[in-house]
């Protein structure tokens, strides 16, 4: 979620509302959270 960096504290920077900061950060975020719950969760008994 970083990025848009500005060398000038006084200027305004429209990038940090980005697609890619606001919603596919949080997205992939998320789905690696699901995806590491499910890991250790997962029932790994040899049948």
């Amino acid at each position: 979620m970083g990025g848009a960096h500005n060398d000038d504290p006084t200027q305004f920077n429209e990038d940090i509302f980005s697609f890619r900061r606001i919603h596919l950060a949080p997205t992939v975020f998320f789905i690696g959270i699901g995806i590491a719950i499910y890991a250790i969760f997962k029932n790994t008994e040899n049948k």
